[in-house]
């Protein structure tokens, strides 16, 4: 324990005895009504440091008047808060370090910190950050705060920390000290009131007169945060006060237009484009409306922000004010983040990942010590609050980070969601959820995370977690099955034209029956519909066998008694799931019906879900084109939007959007058709059918091919191998030096199940700039374009051209001949994995006599890959 240095000082002899001395690593809080009753404490604090040979540092950074007078070896450090709660902590720190052990530091007020980010909890992180370190550093420092000014968070997150807390009242023109925490020191007169008289500090004992000065400022109750109002609540009750005397006739538009434009800084963006599209959509009322949704403070990230926002858009016309569902989520504001990370000693693990150089350096450790951390009470008792409001009704956990999903970055499939059944007892239902929160603040430091903001650059920016809690869409079937009839994913712009009739420009939905994960997670063994738009009768299958082949066969549903989620056949859900209306979702398979009843068989169910019912029955089709229309126009940018639909009994439905961002598409342009006689000896890949990206003409510089015939030989572990031999290959140019990459292989990239492709990650294949998947591992798999998945975004954000190649159909080759003659560079350019030579083979274009060009159609669904 730190032992009381009777060298060291306040300059005040009598504050010296009230407080049994300094220890080294003092930090000092004066709780004031006002700033002037700090400064009577500064002048014999600074003589003392002067007189003992400290350095003395003064951080000033408030709007008040300074403090400390510059020169007679005061060090002044002029620091702007605005800059942001991380550059701000920075330098401070960068001084603390360069002045080294010891030294008397003077810090501005603190209360202005909390206007200048518009957070008392960020005012609480900041301390519980830097006092510590000026404990360690063995310095003193004073701290002036505003009495009654700051939330519980703050002022309990400050008194825990702090070493000693000193009260000061100013009564009949006298100044009286209370210390209520003075750390490792104690006195049987030490927690009294104290009156400043001449060069001494006199405790007082009559009760009367405690009892005057006390009772002269309100009193805060701080074991509760419902008493206090900080900087983030007075500003929300500012607004609604203002908002009610506007409606009475009384309000100052001018005064209300600044307090908007502050919360929307406050709570939904400070990127300038977010915040003019929030400006415009969303209104002062909206913004009071999310303050009393929001658990913590802070911004609400991307996610919820596009939410809000596209329902606003579609709110402002009449009719799709009565065709949206209602929504009551709940948001958890970005700063809950940080303090969860400062609480479970997190920070500065965090901080090293700002370093492209050594990004994930203990990420593993951090992501595991995020999966145990601890919430403070307060927060807790909010989720508590959250919880009941939602009684047993399921919910979704949903990351809302402030780079997701705006403008330039997705962020798609790299945070983790995670559905809640919420059942059981009201403790059980509040482990489950803080372990989804735990979940998707740990999928922060996951590696593939991590890896996507090294790439794009961003891990230098701010990056905190917000959380959107959402009731999730759909109703309880049978005993024990909840989830929405539709679900599915939209774009106002279809990059996917396999039929001359479509219009890219009218969008596309890709569909599913049951929870939406399906369709925006890649499914191995499964498919969804994909629906033009503008000709939904349109499909890319050429057959009524393939439409039968290739329709989703399982359902994601939340299966209440198990509280989880589970994929279920979708005869099962449609047989415990009366009263559905079935002809909408699904065909009867004549043909399935008639075959089941020549034969006898009793528990044949000859439904096929096509959704043709939906498009023919309802004006769901012309409704989705609609809604992407409006929301692209109001963008001004393609739009990307998941949504759910439920029928009620009446036939009407009621569409949920839960989800809106900037679709990252890149227009192609009008390419030449390939030179026409091509011989097919120079022709590598001639591909018809499933070509996803933009049109393009280019260059093929180096050839990565992973031979089916070996490959599907291969035991299921060494597939695993493969994977990873693909990553290193796809990475073994110098930087600055990228070549353009044509990836070639069997079955599904990024599939879990080595048995249908190649388990690669895609960080092992974000430098290929286009990928073949060449359908050779089973006859009954073929590609499910992955429009709307998280595969699929990641593909767009890297301009990735993804092609099919059925080598068993007319028109399509794969002159696998040319690849197997040339020399392979895999042992040159790996030595280590030389072994694997037989499996996978690096052709580089220089060696097989010619220029290897690749021209890709979209609109025709047409790629061939030729020597020139």
């Amino acid at each position: 324990m730190a032992q009381i240095d009777s060298h060291l000082s306040t300059g005040l002899g009598g504050l010296d005895r009230v407080l049994k001395g300094l220890i080294p690593g003092d930090n000092i809080v004066f709780h004031l009504e006002s700033i002037d009753d700090y400064r009577p404490f500064l002048a014999p604090y600074l003589q003392a440091a002067r007189r003992l040979g400290y350095p003395l540092i003064y951080f000033r950074f408030a709007r008040h008047a300074p403090l400390v007078e510059t020169g007679d070896g005061v060090e002044v450090h002029e620091l702007n808060p605005q800059a942001g709660f991380e550059a701000f902590l920075a330098e401070i720190h960068k001084t603390i370090e360069k002045t080294g052990h010891g030294g008397y530091y003077v810090f501005d007020c603190l209360s202005d910190l909390a206007a200048d980010w518009y957070s008392d909890q960020m005012l609480g992180n900041f301390f519980m950050l830097t006092c510590p370190y000026l404990y360690d550093m063995e310095a003193i420092a004073y701290f002036a705060l505003m009495r009654s000014a700051h939330s519980f968070q703050a002022a309990s997150a400050i008194a825990d920390t702090a070493q000693v807390l000193l009260d000061v009242y100013r009564h009949d023109g006298r100044l009286f000290v209370h210390p209520w925490k003075v750390q490792a020191r104690y006195s049987p007169t030490m927690h009294m009131l104290h009156v400043w008289e001449d060069d001494d500090f006199r405790p007082i004992t009559a009760s009367s007169t405690i009892a005057e000065v006390l009772t002269s400022v309100p009193w805060v109750r701080l074991e509760s945060s419902s008493y206090q109002l900080g900087v983030w609540n007075r500003t929300f009750l500012r607004a609604a006060e203002a908002i009610t005397a506007r409606q009475r006739g009384q309000g100052d538009e001018r005064a209300l237009d600044e307090l908007f434009d502050r919360l929307l800084r406050m709570a939904v963006s400070r990127d300038e484009r977010v915040l003019a599209l929030a400006r415009k959509h969303l209104t002062v009322e909206d913004i009071v409306e999310i303050g009393k949704r929001m658990v913590g403070t802070g911004l609400i990230g991307g996610k919820s922000v596009g939410m809000l926002v596209a329902r606003a858009i579609l709110r402002a016309h009449e009719r799709w004010n009565g065709l949206l569902e209602p929504h009551d989520s709940f948001f958890i504001g970005s700063d809950v983040f940080y303090t969860y990370l400062v609480r479970n000693g997190i920070w500065w693990v965090r901080e090293r990942q700002k370093d492209p150089a050594r990004f994930l350096e203990g990420s593993e450790r951090a992501r595991q010590r995020m999966l145990t951390g601890t919430f403070p009470d307060y927060i807790q008792a909010q989720f508590e609050d959250m919880l009941d409001y939602f009684g047993q009704s399921p919910i979704i956990v949903r990351s809302s980070s402030l780079l997701e999903d705006n403008f330039g970055n997705a962020f798609a499939g790299k945070y983790e969601s995670v559905f809640c059944a919420n059942q059981g007892p009201r403790h059980k239902r509040l482990d489950d959820f803080l372990s989804a929160v735990r979940t998707i603040y740990a999928s922060t430091m996951s590696e593939k995370a991590l890896a996507y903001r090294a790439q794009r650059g961003l891990l230098d920016l701010d990056e905190q977690m917000a959380l959107l809690v959402q009731r999730v869409s759909g109703a309880m079937y049978g005993h024990n099955l909840y989830y929405p009839q539709i679900a599915g994913v939209g774009f106002s712009f279809n990059p996917y034209v396999w039929n001359r009739r479509i219009d890219p420009k009218a969008g596309i939905v890709r569909l599913v029956f049951g929870l939406g994960t399906r369709a925006v997670d890649r499914s191995d063994d499964d498919y969804t519909r994909v629906v033009a738009l503008n000709a939904p009768e349109t499909r890319p299958e050429a057959s009524l066998d393939e439409v039968r082949q290739y329709s989703q066969r399982k359902v994601d549903v939340l299966d209440i008694e198990a509280n989880q989620l589970v994929s279920t056949a979708f005869p099962t859900v449609a047989g415990e799931s009366p009263g559905i209306p079935l002809d909408l979702f699904a065909s009867r398979d004549a043909e399935l019906a008639a075959r089941a009843e020549q034969t006898g068989a009793k528990d044949a169910f000859p439904w096929v879900l096509t959704f043709d019912g939906l498009f023919q029955q309802t004006p769901f089709v012309a409704d989705m084109r609609e809604m992407l229309a409006i929301l692209q126009r109001a963008y001004d940018f393609p739009v990307d939007v998941e949504f759910t639909a439920n029928f009620s009994d009446g036939g009407a439905y009621k569409i949920n959007v839960v989800q809106c961002r900037p679709l990252q598409i890149r227009g192609g342009g009008k390419i030449v058709d390939p030179p026409a006689g091509l011989p097919p000896q120079r022709v590598l890949v001639d591909a018809h059918g499933a070509v996803v990206g933009q049109s393009r003409l280019c260059d093929i510089e180096r050839v990565i091919y992973v031979v089916p015939g070996v490959y599907g030989h291969l035991p299921i572990a060494d597939r695993y191998t493969v994977a990873r031999v693909i990553g290193k290959l796809t990475h073994a140019d110098r930087p600055g030096e990228k070549k353009t990459i044509l990836l070639l292989g069997p079955g599904r990239w990024g599939t879990t199940t080595p048995s249908l492709g190649v388990p690669v990650r895609f960080s092992d294949i974000n430098t290929v700039s286009v990928l073949c998947e060449i359908v050779a591992m089973r006859d009954d798999l073929v590609p499910d374009v992955s429009l709307g998945t998280h595969f699929f975004s990641e593909l767009v954000e890297m301009d990735m051209l993804y092609f099919a190649l059925f080598p068993a159909k007319p028109e399509n080759a794969l002159n696998a001949p040319l690849l197997e003659a040339a020399p392979n560079r895999l042992a040159e350019l790996a030595p280590d994995l030389s072994d694997w030579a037989h499996a996978v083979r690096v052709v580089d274009a220089a060696d097989l006599g010619g220029t290897l060009r690749l021209n890709a159609n979209p609109l025709k669904q047409h790629v061939v890959c030729y020597l020139e």
